[in-house]
């Protein structure tokens, strides 16, 4: 089991499960969403995380495939905790308290100039890898 929550402790989880993907985001949104280079993604089933303290808050975004995507934030703080979008959730990998490691970085055509890759890991420039 792996707990997690927010910057000022308002709102607590826990995930149950072995995570299905682990990766670096270089895409826009990411960035954005982030403040910073990229996001880390922790992707789950929606059955393996509960909440233990406080409630989150959610804002909704289009994604690019047409979809919807669930943003689920802290009120109090305002982190990003996880999102939810196409029966996955993806938590923020900072979000966890024992944060993972990443060795999949995706959309490394938005990377920016400054962040290097170790040259072991694996890279897909765009959304289907090409």
């Amino acid at each position: 089991m792996k707990t997690g929550g927010c910057q000022c402790h308002a709102i607590r989880f826990e995930v149950t499960g072995e995570a299905q993907d682990i990766y670096a985001c270089h895409c826009r949104e990411c960035q954005k969403q982030s403040a910073s280079a990229f996001g880390i993604s922790v992707i789950h089933s929606p059955q393996d995380l509960t909440v233990t303290k406080g409630t989150p808050q959610i804002w909704s975004r289009a994604t690019d495939s047409g979809g919807t995507m669930d943003c689920y934030f802290c009120k109090e703080c305002g982190s990003r905790l996880w999102h939810s979008a196409d029966g996955i959730i993806s938590i923020k990998g900072g979000a966890l308290d024992e944060r993972p490691g990443v060795n999949r970085h995706i959309w490394t055509q938005s990377k920016v100039s400054w962040v290097i890759i170790p040259k072991d890991d694996e890279q897909w420039p765009g959304p289907s890898g090409e």
